[in-house]
């Protein structure tokens, strides 16, 4: 039997109070206790087969190393940097990690993981893509274990796999079975979004979710990097943008070296980083810094003193936004910008006698997203000339917005019904999309909230197979308006790690009460990693958090 990694749980009731419900909260479920045969292997591969043969790990003697014929040698600092931090993550010492040949072997036990990168292309320099081969085989065994990818993006998960794999027998020895692992993500955009605008978010919180999220096989980072609240972007070409809007202008702030951190930290992690900046809503911190990018407000015949959304009538907003996004796109390596697009409200466009003329002119009548629609095509026509690809959120697609056929629609409104009805029409229209109304995970609730999350599938719609396969991810969303640094982390994991799985494995892992049992222990595990991950219910872990 396969012993559950660092973890051992006690049970100590199945009667749960229940406090304010949300629409996630499971009342029936009630946890059946016990090892997974899986182990703690979280999100659990598309194939795996665990023997109950043992192996030792001699941690004096283990390594990680290059495999002979791998493409990425000596000089792929990237799996280099991750072999040390896999190794302190199962042994707790990096400095003991040695990658030459001379090592002491002990041929009583598993000696090294070899990994072996296939394509002669490895990406070891490059930046992870919607494109990216993440897949990996692992294979463990004596006298080695070989971890074989096409790209480097497999091999880092798959040193993750093989650190779950590892555990502590009876007399505390490091220890694995013989495993064959043959494992793809299902798809290929798994996100987690973060809010920095509502709360500024230290560097230092950024980079370890990120962590958590490579121990999530979560591959995309949605920087929701700024709102109506604070304009935290320090812009080289605007910096009045977050001198004036900004919480504060020097110590709430992200400085070009800031977000150069984040996007290598997070590629080191094969995780891309997009950003989103949305417009033509959600600016009223753009407008402390920018003048005359806002409209201003009318009440009756006399200015209110108020502004409302981006003003979409003066050319100079378009002379702004160019300039901006250029910045943007050069900033930020990724092939796609989030430009969001979403709850823009049309009051004050209403109150402003020079945009009721500008409606009169262009035969927009009173129909309001009309000018909401003009301003978003000159947009996205903008963010063209950049060579960028552009996410939106719903509300561009159901305003009829015109949208290149490579435009990802983002879907985050309503309950079930409406969300799966939303998914049918933007796939029946041909475009790829996104899925986030069920995993806004701001909302909380007392009790066992995450089964309702993993039950939501991304593909669950009425649909042809065709458009089944224009869907191409997710993403697990933590709004800021009630978060910050002090509870941010403990809120999302590890909530977000059932849609890790939802998003990575095969369609038909819905088995809640297995998954209850490995999530338990990957929740251990990444407290024992330093993560302050809330519990799924009464338990203990070997390793408590100690906190800072």
């Amino acid at each position: 039997m396969v012993r559950v990694q660092e973890f051992t749980l006690i049970l100590l009731t199945l009667s749960v109070c229940h406090g304010r419900q949300n629409n996630f909260i499971d009342e029936e479920f009630e946890p059946v206790v016990q090892d997974s045969k899986y182990g703690s292997l979280w999100p659990l591969p598309q194939k795996v087969f665990i023997s109950p043969v043992s192996l030792k790990l001699s941690v004096p003697s283990f390594k990680i190393t290059d495999a002979k014929d791998s493409s990425a040698g000596p000089g792929c600092s990237l799996l280099h940097s991750a072999y040390r931090r896999y190794y302190e993550y199962m042994f707790g010492g990096a400095k003991k990690l040695k990658f030459n040949k001379s090592s002491r072997t002990d041929p009583s036990g598993l000696m090294e993981l070899q990994v072996w990168i296939t394509s002669p292309d490895s990406e070891c320099d490059g930046y992870p893509s919607v494109t990216s081969d993440e897949s990996y085989e692992l294979t463990v065994d004596q006298p080695y274990a070989v971890l074989k990818a096409p790209k480097v993006w497999g091999a880092l998960h798959g040193l993750e796999t093989f650190s779950q794999l590892v555990y502590e027998d009876e007399y505390g020895a490091k220890s694995i079975n013989t495993t064959t692992i043959s494992d793809f993500p299902r798809f290929a955009h798994r996100g987690v979004l973060l809010d920095s605008a509502r709360h500024f978010l230290p560097i230092k919180v950024i980079l370890a979710n990120l962590e958590t999220m490579a121990m999530n096989k979560f591959n995309v980072f949605h920087w929701h990097i700024v709102d109506d609240q604070s304009f935290p972007y320090l812009s080289r070409t605007f910096p009045q943008l977050s001198q004036q809007g900004a919480y504060h202008p020097y110590t709430h702030v992200y400085t070009p070296a800031d977000v150069k951190m984040v996007i290598e930290f997070a590629r080191l992690r094969g995780i891309r980083v997009i950003p989103e900046f949305d417009t033509p809503g959600h600016t009223q911190s753009w407008g402390k810094g920018q003048a005359d990018l806002l409209t201003p407000c009318y009440s009756g015949s006399q200015l209110s003193g108020s502004f409302g959304p981006v003003n979409p009538i003066l050319n100079t907003t378009y002379d702004f936004m160019n300039q901006f996004f250029k910045e943007i796109s050069t900033v930020f390596p990724d092939s796609y910008i989030h430009l969001g697009g979403d709850e823009v409200d049309f009051t004050c466009w209403k109150s402003n006698p020079d945009i009721q003329k500008f409606m009169d002119q262009q035969g927009f009548g009173k129909d309001y997203s009309k000018l909401e629609s003009f301003y978003i095509q000159r947009l996205l026509d903008i963010v063209t000339t950049t060579k960028k690809g552009y996410t939106v959120w719903q509300e561009v697609f159901d305003n009829d917005v015109k949208l290149k056929p490579d435009t990802i629609i983002h879907v985050w409104k309503g309950n079930q019904e409406q969300y799966q009805n939303e998914m049918a029409n933007i796939t029946s229209a041909g475009y790829q999309t996104l899925l986030s109304s069920p995993w806004y995970l701001n909302r909380i609730s007392y009790g066992q909230d995450w089964p309702g999350i993993y039950k939501a599938d991304p593909q669950d719609f009425k649909g042809t197979e065709e458009q089944k396969k224009l869907v191409i991810g997710g993403e697990a969303c933590l709004w800021g308006e009630y978060v910050d640094a002090t509870n941010l982390t403990p809120r999302l994991w590890p909530r977000a790690s059932a849609v890790a799985e939802r998003l990575w494995s095969a369609k038909d892992v819905t088995d809640i009460n297995d998954a209850f049992n490995r999530l338990s222990a990957h929740r251990c595990r990444m407290v024992k990693r330093g993560i302050p991950a809330e519990p799924l219910f009464s338990s203990y872990c070997p390793n408590e958090y100690k906190g800072i």
